[in-house]
């Protein structure tokens, strides 16, 4: 097996997911670690917690790809009186790397979108994004279902989190094409009422925006976890790293749920 470092994983998850088209808010590429730490092992995730860290540092492994960056805004201190001060001193402490694909990971042909998309038994439209920077994704149902069979179809795909799905729209109607954003995608709404899309599926939909898109849209919406329709895309990533390293590198995806949301009463 070929010894492989920090350096050439980072490589190659440049082309796949090129730095430059991360939107400019974004924090993207390598976060902790040295470029010529060997690497046998990695791990991915969409978020970067302690219990993740933890989890790497069991597995043996010695980089960390993650999903979400874990310093996003400005930051002035990693000490360890703050959580992620504690998370940068034991990744630096285990000498584990940590690399982050954000924004970068969504707009890729395939990206994150593109993952729930396929898991949803979707046939993804070529070429067709839900804005002009590539985020989004359309497919169509080789058979129309209704909107119930889709929500259940999408319940059963996502891991299990405390958050439900939650669904606006006639549970009768047929469904046949959708429109997919992995995270926050409610500024897409317009795109996605242009497109005359079935149905949409994303999170973090907010009550006004939810409401007042129903009142003026047939298309139904679907709003799912941040975190679980996210995860969707870990083992897509992993296996394209993987054959774009050459099998030289062994992956684990974390099963972790890391959704903040902990309980549903």
């Amino acid at each position: 097996m070929t010894t492989l470092q920090v350096a050439d994983v980072m490589r190659a998850m440049a082309e796949r997911y090129p730095l430059e088209t991360a939107e400019e808010w974004d924090s993207v590429g390598l976060v902790v670690g040295d470029l010529d730490v060997h690497v046998a092992r990695i791990l991915f995730t969409v978020d970067v917690t302690p219990q993740v860290v933890d989890e790497a540092i069991d597995s043996g492994a010695q980089m960390i790809i993650a999903h979400h960056p874990l310093l996003l805004r400005g930051v002035t201190s990693v000490a360890t009186t703050g959580a992620k001060g504690r998370i940068v001193s034991k990744l630096i402490k285990h000498n584990i790397a940590l690399y982050t694909a954000h924004t970068n990971a969504d707009v890729a042909w395939p990206g994150v979108s593109d993952a729930i998309a396929v898991e949803f038994g979707l046939e993804v439209v070529s070429g067709v994004s839900l804005s002009g920077t590539g985020i989004g994704r359309v497919g169509t149902l080789p058979v129309p279902v209704t909107l119930r069979e889709f929500a259940q179809t999408v319940s059963s795909k996502l891991p299990e989190t405390a958050r439900s799905v939650n669904v606006s729209g006639n549970l009768d109607a047929l469904v046949s094409t959708v429109a997919v954003c992995g995270g926050a995608g409610d500024s897409l709404l317009d795109a996605v009422g242009a497109l005359e899309a079935d149905v949409y599926v994303t999170s973090d939909l907010r009550h006004h925006v939810a409401q007042e898109f129903a009142l003026s849209s047939a298309c139904a919406l679907i709003d799912v976890s941040h975190w679980a329709g996210e995860s969707l895309w870990l083992p897509q990533a992993a296996r394209l790293l993987q054959q774009d390293l050459g099998g030289n590198v062994d992956i684990d995806v974390s099963t972790l749920v890391t959704d903040p949301w902990t309980h549903s009463q």
